[in-house]
C-alpha cells in the first residue's frame, strides 16, 4: 500500500526536540520517570530520552486495545513485565498518538494507583474528531486529521513502523 507524507522526519525531530525541552523544563529537579506505551511509541521514545536534559529514568509498559487495521477500541491489556517503580515518582506517560482517549485516560489512572506522585501525558500525535473521553495531554506533538497514520513507529498490523516520517496509509 502506497503512503502519503503527513509530517516528514525533519519536523517530526525538530517537534520532539522541542518537546523534551519544554519536559526538561517542566521538570527540573523533580524525580522524572518516563512511561513509554509500547510499541507505538518506541521510536519518540528514543528522540525524546536524548532531548530530556535532565536525570530520568525510563520504563515500558504494553497496553493494547486495537489488532492490524482496526479503528475501533476492544478490552485494553496492559502488561507490566517492563514496568518501573513509580511510587513517590513524577511520571510522564508517553503514547504515539491520542485518538479515542480510552487508553491514556485508563492508564493515567493505572499509574496513578501504583503510588506515583504525578501522572502527565505526552503525546506525538493528536487526531481531531474521534476523542471520546475528555483528557487533555500536557505535551503534544502535532495535531493531525482523522486518517489512518504509518510510520515513526505507529503500525498497520505490524508493518511501516519503520519508516522515518509519518503518512497517511492510502488504499
Amino acid at each position: 500500500m502506497p503512503v502519503e507524507v503527513l509530517i516528514p522526519e525533519a519536523a517530526l525531530h525538530d517537534r520532539v526536540r522541542e518537546l523534551g525541552g519544554e519536559v526538561a523544563r517542566d521538570y527540573a529537579g523533580k524525580p522524572l520517570t518516563i512511561v513509554a506505551i509500547l510499541t507505538g511509541s518506541l521510536m519518540v521514545l528514543a528522540d525524546l530520552v536524548r532531548a530530556v536534559d535532565v536525570p530520568h529514568r525510563i520504563g515500558l509498559l504494553h497496553a493494547s486495545s486495537y489488532r492490524g487495521a482496526s479503528t475501533t477500541s476492544s478490552t485494553l491489556i496492559i502488561n507490566e513485565n517492563l514496568a518501573p517503580d513509580v511510587v513517590d515518582r513524577d511520571v510522564l506517560l508517553l503514547d504515539d498518538i491520542l485518538d479515542t482517549g480510552q487508553t491514556l485516560a485508563a492508564l493515567v489512572d493505572h499509574i496513578a494507583a501504583r503510588g506515583a506522585k504525578s501522572v502527565k501525558t505526552a503525546v506525538l500525535l493528536r487526531k481531531v474528531g474521534r476523542q471520546t473521553v475528555p483528557i487533555e495531554p500536557d505535551y503534544c506533538g502535532f495535531t493531525i486529521p482523522d486518517a489512518f497514520v504509518v510510520g515513526y513507529g505507529l503500525d498497520y498490523d505490524d508493518d511501516y513502523r519503520h519508516l522515518p516520517y509519518v503518512g497517511v496509509l492510502q488504499d
